[in-house]
């Protein structure tokens, strides 16, 4: 399983403003820590925000903060909420299967387990758990120029 990009942004999103839970973080501090583009960051933060994930202030003195707790963000609904599908195959998609041995196919139902055994193990890891006892460390190597 692989997840998307915008899923890892999303989740690296989530960990920066965890870092700085008493500032308000703007998209340029997000962009230099990690390096991606302004607008993939700003598409991340704008599904994170519809999602309540993130609150966002406009205007001088604005920028972004946790709407939430760390410890109440799943990892896994961040997951589920960030992910196209989870089509690890063709036989995942019903509108373009085409694979002809899906109906006697045992592989599908094991990666189906496989697939909920994943997202089962990511229920139970919050955003505090990726920064507990590593704010320092993780807070260092974000450091912007």
């Amino acid at each position: 399983m692989r997840l998307n990009q915008f899923t890892d942004y999303s989740l690296r999103v989530l960990i920066y403003l965890a870092l700085h839970p008493n500032e308000r973080v703007t998209i340029d501090q997000l962009t230099q820590a990690y390096s991606v583009s302004r607008h993939h960051i700003r598409s991340v933060v704008h599904h994170l925000a519809k999602l309540s994930y993130v609150k966002s202030t406009q205007g001088k003195g604005g920028g972004l903060m946790l709407a939430m707790k760390p410890a109440d963000i799943s990892i896994a609904n961040v997951v589920q909420d960030s992910e196209n599908d989870f089509y690890i195959v063709e036989c995942f998609n019903p509108e373009g299967n085409a694979c002809p041995i899906e109906p006697l196919c045992i592989l599908k139902h094991a990666l189906s387990e496989a697939s909920q055994s994943f997202l089962q193990t990511l229920e139970g890891y919050t955003i505090e758990d990726l920064i507990k006892n590593k704010k320092s460390q993780l807070s260092n190597l974000l450091k912007i120029a």
